[in-house]
């Protein structure tokens, strides 16, 4: 049978900008009743017009329809089900799920982390720390994190670098506050003989190392792992950094903006890759290795696909106030 609203989810998809935000606007205003018409569309793979409308206007209901999406997830229809569950999770976190949903998210986690070898870290585009996996307390301790949960590494990159990371608050004192959350990756092997710190693990969080500056971080993170490294590509400006700091000071670094270019003593790696270069490439490696992903190769992990033989353990999500769990950041994470 026919749904009332389907002329105004048809509305949805009009070209003209005019045309579907009054079909917005009038859904919304139906209130909880256009919950179940408009499900279907939210649940649906891929982006569209109608997807994004459908999910627009579940949004702009809010807690409105918190109780409709629970009861749906508790009592059908089941086909509705999978979509309610992500819309309370986009609307309110994992905060928002009863307790029979938390403990099926965390189950679905723990099965996923048994098999999910091998894994595969962003190598395109992005910014990380790295710190010697064994120092893996003294690093939480270092970046004040809290709340570590499992998690597998499709989840965690895409909560530190694609779904909400930020989460503005008020403290007890009725200052705002930013809260963050950051994914440590599990421990990678290096595939170099001659580094003696073999396992390192990445920490990944977009939000954290802008607004905390990654060269900080790096610093702080060495002073008590004794060693750290920041690393920055930047395709869409042509830029990229790595830094290395030892026992909370700068010893090596590069940026293709910076002036100069690199700072501090070439460390050995590159003295070692110097010896190696083609006519073409003397003058491009003349001062030291300007690749990020070649210094990280040398100096802990490049990030990419992780051999399975050469990972250990599972990463981990955390935030960086314990007033603010990971459950209170918004947003459906893929597992």
């Amino acid at each position: 049978m026919p749904s009332p609203f389907d002329a105004l989810v048809r509305d949805l998809t009009d070209d003209d900008r005019s045309v579907w935000r009054a079909a917005e606007d009038q859904l919304v205003a139906l209130g909880v009743q256009v919950v179940d018409t408009l499900l279907p569309y939210a649940g649906e793979d891929g982006p569209s017009r109608l997807k994004w409308g459908a999910e627009s206007v579940l949004h702009r209901l809010g807690d409105q329809a918190v109780p409709r999406l629970r009861e749906i997830r508790r009592r059908g229809p089941g086909h509705l089900r999978g979509s309610a569950l992500k819309v309370l999770v986009d609307l309110g976190g994992a905060e928002y799920l009863d307790d029979g949903d938390l403990g099926a998210v965390e189950r679905l986690v723990r099965i996923k982390l048994e098999d999910e070898r091998p894994v595969r870290v962003p190598s395109e585009a992005g910014r990380w720390l790295a710190f010697p996996a064994d120092r893996l307390d003294d690093a939480v301790a270092a970046l004040g994190l809290h709340d570590l949960r499992p998690a597998t590494t499709v989840m965690g990159v895409a909560a530190a670098t694609k779904a909400t990371d930020s989460l503005e608050f008020r403290d007890a004192r009725e200052r705002t506050r930013t809260a963050y959350r950051v994914f440590i990756t599990p421990a990678f092997e290096t595939l170099l003989t001659d580094v003696p710190i073999q396992n390192w693990c990445m920490l990944w969080g977009n939000s954290f190392i802008d607004q905390l500056d990654g060269f900080a971080l790096a610093d702080k993170l060495s002073e008590r792992c004794g060693e750290a490294h920041f690393y920055i590509l930047d395709p869409y400006n042509s830029a990229e950094n790595w830094y290395v700091s030892r026992e909370g000071h700068q010893v090596r670094s590069f940026g293709s903006y910076d002036h100069p270019r690199f700072q501090g003593e070439p460390l050995p790696f590159e003295l070692e890759y110097r010896k190696y270069v083609d006519e073409d490439e003397a003058e491009e490696y003349a001062e030291g290795v300007p690749d990020a992903l070649t210094a990280a190769d040398n100096l802990s992990v490049e990030p990419g696909r992780m051999p399975a033989s050469g990972t250990h353990g599972h990463g981990w999500l955390a935030t960086t106030h314990p007033a603010i769990p990971g459950a209170r950041f918004k947003g459906a994470l893929p597992i």
